[in-house]
């Protein structure tokens, strides 16, 4: 999962000795969303990390994470953040494409996520890279009961997107 060429983020497996560091790209990159006008409800990421069948970090230390469930037979992006001060050098993206690609080896035919339509590094970001917004008859019962729990969570603070990359999530 290594990136390669100069200035490549690499990109590996949580390990118990990253925990803290991934909490803290967690929190930290909320704050983006603050800024954003986008306040969340408080929450542990703990949760989120202990929950997730695969966690990726990115960088030495930890700069960004992402966690990644399944749901409805797709790799589901529970999240995917990344530390304030590392924002826009890649590390996003190259999460991203390490979560994708370990779906596909994993035989996930899609990647799906929920995510805030108009947050520029939100929706629009992940349109840029390969996700297309569908519908909500094409979802499975899985995603329709996470969408009603992070709307239950107060974490609908803004217009909100299920994005699906690839083809295999139920009704595609």
């Amino acid at each position: 999962m290594a990136g390669s060429g100069r200035g490549a983020v690499r990109v590996r497996s949580l390990r118990p000795a990253d925990v803290d560091a991934a909490v803290e790209a967690s929190l930290a990159a909320d704050g983006l969303l603050a800024e954003a006008g986008l306040v969340l409800p408080p929450d542990d990421p703990r949760e989120v990390l202990r929950g997730a069948r695969w966690v990726l970090v990115a960088g030495e230390p930890v700069r960004g994470l992402a966690a990644v469930g399944v749901l409805d037979g797709a790799a589901h992006l529970e999240q995917l953040a990344v530390h304030r001060e590392h924002g826009r050098r890649g590390v996003g993206t190259a999460l991203l494409e390490a979560v994708c690609g370990l779906a596909r080896s994993e035989g996930f035919g899609a990647v799906t996520l929920t995510t805030f339509r108009d947050v520029v590094f939100n929706a629009p970001w992940y349109g840029r890279r390969g996700f297309v917004e569908f519908p909500r008859p094409e979802w499975g019962p899985q995603l329709c009961a996470q969408w009603r729990r992070e709307e239950e969570a107060g974490i609908a603070v803004a217009p909100q997107v299920a994005m699906r990359r690839g083809r295999g999530a139920a009704g595609a």
